[in-house]
This record gives structure tokens, sequence and C-alpha cells, in this order.
């Protein structure tokens, strides 16, 4: 019997060729016009049934991650509902004094906002090290470092234009804050300190270190009280609805800077490196990814934003610096970043959430008459449940999403 013979240009048997292409995950299509992938790449099954299934599981799991922080808050007011009705108070007035102190006015809109903006910057401090695997505690003192270095730049700087002093303001006080930021991300990556127990020590010294500057080296002399000099005019951000309300250009910053941080990490190699080391370190050495460099870059990254966070304050709101001015913003932005689910966008609501409870806490105790400590109440209640969200999937009776029903396979035969 003859053997059979080939083209010229193939050495193997068509047969042969198929096995060695299944053989090294050589992913080919029926359709002869379209071209396979080169030797060992790996790839998701294409087919329409596979596709819809990732796809549907996606969504679910979408939909159910933004419907945990929800049913919290929900059921955080209930609570609080019952808590206030405990006391003999009205909970309509209680809560119709919050929305209305929150949202009941331009006046009150704008503050709302005003009281959102450094929640948005600090919450996109705290979620960022969250990506890689860090638990930065230290936004707050981040956050008092880039105050005093964007009230320094403000005043110190005379003469300059408002186009290149605001920004120049901006940038020293981010400077400020990733110096800060970045020792905890070294330490904890060359010497394995712990970067929450440095953050909480960094926190008392930035305290401690600014209230000396605004006492003694940067302390207006001509004030009663301790205060850094007002800033140059031309250093304030400029308002946005004019001078009778407070909202400033801060917040359409921090807007755009959820944004890009949104894009840093989920379309970049830098976002990508990042997350890798964050959920893996072992395999992103593996892969040829250092761990010091992503950890010190995530840590500088995360101070540049609490840094403006403290700078918008002074350079949005306050126009000078005094002791204590933070109220707490970099602590409760752990808080903000546990309700957005370290999700960039996510910090949007969660911190509107968040400025809305504060500024409306002062009507809410005028009508009702209960003590504005309630608001604390509903916020712990909050991060609990978010932090525990089997207990709303419990009360709810929301189903967990398996993810292994999505169908993927590595090319052909795996």
């Amino acid at each position: 019997m003859p053997r059979p013979t080939w083209p010229p240009t193939s050495r193997q048997p068509p047969e042969r060729r198929s096995r060695l292409k299944c053989k090294h995950n050589v992913v080919s299509r029926s359709n002869n016009n379209q071209p396979y992938y080169s030797k060992g790449s790996v790839s998701m099954s294409t087919t329409p049934t596979a596709r819809s299934a990732r796809t549907a599981v996606n969504w679910r799991e979408l939909l159910l991650s933004a419907l945990v922080p929800i049913l919290a808050i929900i059921t955080a007011l209930l609570i609080g509902a019952l808590i206030i009705a405990a006391t003999g108070a009205s909970v309509i007035a209680a809560y119709s004094g919050l929305f209305i102190g929150a949202f009941g006015s331009l006046s009150a809109i704008s503050n709302t906002l005003v009281e959102s903006t450094p929640f948005i910057f600090a919450g996109l401090a705290v979620a960022l090290g969250f990506k890689c695997g860090l638990f930065n505690v230290g936004a707050e003192g981040q956050l008092g470092i880039g105050a005093i270095c964007a009230a320094v730049a403000g005043f110190a700087f005379k003469g300059l234009p408002g186009i290149i002093h605001v920004p120049l303001a901006l940038l020293v006080g981010a400077a400020g804050g990733a110096i800060w930021g970045a020792v905890p991300g070294f330490l904890r990556a060359r010497a394995g300190a712990h970067e929450v127990i440095v953050t909480i020590m960094m926190n008392y010294i930035s305290i401690r270190l600014t209230d000396y500057l605004i006492k003694n080296t940067f302390r207006d002399t001509k004030a009663s009280a301790p205060r850094t000099p007002f800033i140059q005019e031309s250093a304030q951000l400029p308002l946005l609805l004019g001078p009778e309300f407070r909202l400033h250009a801060g917040f359409l910053l921090a807007i755009v800077v959820a944004v890009f941080i949104n894009w840093l990490i989920n379309r970049t190699t830098t976002g990508f490196e990042i997350r890798t080391v964050g959920e893996n370190p072992s395999a992103a050495k593996y892969a040829g990814m250092s761990i010091t460099k992503n950890f010190v870059l995530a840590m500088a990254l995360s101070g540049a934003l609490a840094g403006l966070a403290g700078a918008v304050t002074v350079l949005g709101v306050e126009h000078n610096l005094k002791s204590s001015f933070s109220a707490g913003y970099g602590m409760d932005s752990i808080a903000v970043a546990l309700l957005a689910k370290s999700s960039p966008i996510g910090i949007l609501p969660a911190a509107l959430f968040w400025g809305a409870l504060r500024n409306g806490a002062g009507l809410m105790q005028l009508q009702s008459g209960i003590s504005i400590n309630l608001i604390n109440i509903i916020q712990a209640l909050v991060i609990v449940f978010v932090a525990a969200p089997d207990i709303i999937r419990l009360v709810y009776r929301i189903k967990k999403v398996d993810s292994r029903q999505a169908v993927a396979t590595r090319g052909w035969g795996s």
C-alpha cells in the first residue's frame, strides 16, 4: 500500500498536527480565516455557554456587592429608630431633621458636599492600601502633614497667580503626605514592621509635630488662639456656587481623583501589580514583581491622597490651620473605605453618606432633642454590618454566589 503524501510545507500528518496543537494549548478556530493564538497561551473558553455563565455570575456578584452595604445602612437606621423610640423621642422628627439638615436646601447640600470632600480623599487613601494588602491606619497623620505643608505653601509664597499657587499648594500637601506614608511602606517591605503599628505610632508623631509647628514655628503672632497665618487669596480654592455657599473646587477635584484611581487600579500595569501583590505576594514575587517597590508605592500614593484631604480642607474651607483641625477625618475614612468595599467609585456615595450624617446631625438634635451621639451609634452599626456581611445575608436571606459556576478552560484539552 503506497504511503500517503502531504504538501511539502507540512512535515506531520493532519492528525499529528492536531494533537500537537492540543498538547501546547494552542487555541484554533473552526473558521479557517481566523488565526489561532501562539503556542502556550492561556485563554478562557469563548463558547456562548461559558460567556453567558461568566456574565451572569459577574453581574450577580456586582449586584450583591452593592446590595450588602445598602442593606447595612438600612438595618443600622432601623436599629437607630428603635433606640430613638426607646428614649421617647419622635423617630420621624429625628430622621426628618437629619435629612433636611443634609439635603433640605441648597446651602445644606453645599455643606454636605464640603463635609464629604475630605472623606473622598482619605477613603481613597485607605482603599488603595487595602488593594495592596496593607491596612493604612495612618491617614489621620498623613492628613495632618498634608494640611500643614499646604498651609505653609499657602501663606509663604506671595505674588503668585492663582493658576499656579493653588496647584502648587495642593502638590506640596500631597508630597508631604506621600513622604509620611512611604515610611511605613518601606519599613514593612524591608524590616517586616507591621504597617498598622507603624502608622498608629506615626499618627501620634504627626499630631504632636503639627501641634508644635502651629503653636511655635508657624504661629500667627497677631492671633489670640494658636493658628497659622491665613493663606494668600491666590491659594484659596475657588467657590463653585458663589460666596454665599461653602462648596469649593476641591469637591470636583475629589471626583476626578476617584476616577483616576479607579483607572490606575483596574486599567494599568501598576495597578495590576499592586492588586497582585495584595492578593498573593508569593505569586507576585515569583512572577518578577518587586514587593518592596509596590509596598512603598502603594503607601506613598495612599499618603498623597490623605495629604490632599488635609490640603483641600485648608485651602478650601479653613484658610488657616488650627490645633486638632481634622475632627477625625482620617479615622472615619477607614469606615468609608469599608462601606465602599475598597471600590474607588464606591467611595463617592460612601463619603456622601458619611458627610450627610455629619452635616445633618445638628438639626436632628435640634428637632428631636436626642443626643448627637446617636449618629456615632448609627455609623458604628453600619460598619459592624458591612464588616460582617454574613449577618446581612442571614437576615435578608441572600444567597452567596458560587464563582465556580463560571466556565473557564486553559486552552484545549485541559
